[in-house]
C-alpha cells in the first residue's frame, strides 16, 4: 500500500509539470514512461474501485497531498484530488502534453504516435486512450456549438433547425452527465450560462423543454419524485436546474417571446406555476396613472402594461387546462383586490376586460 501511495505522490508531480515549460527537457522515452505510469494508475482505479478500504486510503492520501504545502518541489496537481480522477489520469496527461507548446517537436510527434496509433491497432476501441480522446473531442465540439452559435434571431423557437440541433445536443450532454458525482448536469448548465451568449442559451433551453415529453400534472402524478424516467432524464435535470435558479428563470420568462414561454408553460406545469407567480408580481408593481389613463411602472425596469397584457393573452390562447388555470388566477386576484368592475382600480380587472371573453 505504501508503495502505491508513493506512486500517486510522484505521478501527481508529473501531472503538475506536464503543463509547464519544464517539459522542454523531456524526450520520447520520458513521455512513454509517463503514459505507461498513467495507464498503471488507471488499472489501479479499475481494480480497486469496489474495494472500500483501499479506495478510502487512496482518496485520503490524495486529498491530504492536495492540501499540504508544495515545499520546494512542484505542487500536487489539482486534477488528481480524488480516487475517481485516477480513471482518467492518462487522458488528462495526454491532453496537457498535446496542448503544451514547450514540448519539443520530435517529442510531440512521438506523443501523437503513442496517443493515436492509427487504424488496425488491436483494442483500438472507445475504451482506449485514442477512443476516449475522440469521445472527449466530440463532447467538446457539442459544447462549442451550444456556446458559440445561434446569434441570429428566430421568431419561432420550435421551427428553428439550428436551435433544435443545439437542444438535442444539450439534452444528450445532460444525459451523459446524469450519473456524475462532481459537477453533474447543473455544473454543465451553469457553465454554459456564464460563458455563452445568454439570450441564445435561453432559446436553447426553451427548445429543449419543447422537445421533451410533457410533465405530468399534479393529478396524473402517481409515482414519487424519485421514480426513474429514462426518456426524459435530460429534460428533468434541465427543468430542475432552471427552477432552482430564480434569476435565470426570471430572465427566461422575461426575455423570451410570450408565445414561446406560454408553449413551454403548457408542457411543464411546474414552470407554469412559477411563471404565473412572476406575472402576478410584475402586475403588482404597476399603478394607474389617472392623467394618462394607463397602467405604468414606478421604475424603468418594470414590465410595461403592453407586455403584461401580451403575455397573459398568449397564456389565455393556450390549450386547456393552462388557459383555464390562468383565467382562474386572474379572477382570484381580482377578487382579492375588491372584485371591482370599474377600470383603473385593479390591474386584474383591467386585464380581464382587455382580454375579453374571446381571448
Amino acid at each position: 500500500m505504501e508503495s502505491l501511495l508513493q506512486q500517486l505522490a510522484r505521478f501527481s508531480e508529473v501531472l503538475a509539470v506536464s503543463r509547464t515549460p519544464h517539459v522542454s527537457t523531456w524526450d520520447p522515452a520520458t513521455v512513454r514512461r509517463a503514459l505507461q505510469w498513467a495507464r498503471y494508475l488507471r488499472h489501479v482505479h479499475r481494480r480497486f474501485g469496489r474495494h472500500a478500504r483501499i479506495r478510502t486510503a487512496l482518496e485520503r492520501r490524495l486529498q491530504s497531498q492536495w492540501r499540504q504545502d508544495s515545499g520546494s518541489g512542484p505542487a500536487p496537481d489539482p486534477g488528481l484530488t480524488n480516487f475517481q480522477a485516477l480513471g482518467r489520469c492518462d487522458l488528462v496527461l495526454a491532453l496537457r502534453l498535446l496542448q503544451n507548446r514547450a514540448l519539443r517537436e520530435a517529442v510531440w510527434h512521438a506523443l501523437l504516435q503513442q496517443v493515436f496509433p492509427g487504424p488496425g491497432v488491436p483494442g483500438a476501441d472507445e475504451d482506449t486512450l485514442q477512443g476516449r480522446l475522440a469521445h472527449l473531442a466530440r463532447r467538446r465540439a457539442a459544447v462549442h456549438v451550444l456556446r458559440l452559435h445561434g446569434y441570429q434571431e428566430s421568431p419561432v423557437v420550435q421551427e428553428d433547425a439550428l436551435l433544435k440541433t443545439q437542444a438535442e445536443l444539450l439534452l444528450g450532454r445532460l444525459r451523459e452527465r446524469a450519473g456524475a458525482q462532481a459537477e453533474g448536469p447543473g455544473g454543465l448548465l451553469s457553465g454554459l450560462w456564464e460563458r455563452g451568449p445568454q439570450d441564445n442559451f435561453l432559446k436553447v433551453l426553451a427548445a429543449a423543454l419543447l422537445l421533451s415529453p410533457p410533465s405530468p400534472r399534479p393529478q396524473e402524478e402517481e409515482t414519487g419524485p424519485g421514480t426513474p424516467n429514462t426518456p426524459g432524464e435530460g429534460h428533468h435535470e434541465l427543468l430542475r436546474w432552471l427552477l432552482g435558479k430564480s434569476d435565470i428563470l426570471a430572465a427566461f420568462c422575461r426575455r423570451l417571446p410570450a408565445g414561446v414561454v406560454a408553449a413551454v408553460a403548457g408542457r411543464h406545469p411546474e414552470l407554469s406555476r412559477v411563471y404565473l407567480g412572476l406575472l402576478a408580481d410584475w402586475g403588482r408593481h404597476l399603478h394607474y396613472d389617472l392623467q394618462r389613463g394607463v397602467w405604468v411602472g414606478a421604475e424603468s425596469q418594470a414590465v410595461p402594461w403592453e407586455e403584461l397584457y401580451g403575455r397573459f393573452q398568449s397564456l389565455c390562447q393556450a390549450p386547456p387546462p393552462l388557459k383555464d388555470e390562468v383565467r382562474t388566477a386572474l379572477e382570484s386576484w381580482k377578487a382579492q383586490d375588491g372584485d371591482f368592475e370599474v377600470p383603473g382600480l385593479s390591474i386584474w380587472t383591467d386585464l380581464l376586460l382587455a382580454l375579453g371573453t374571446g381571448a
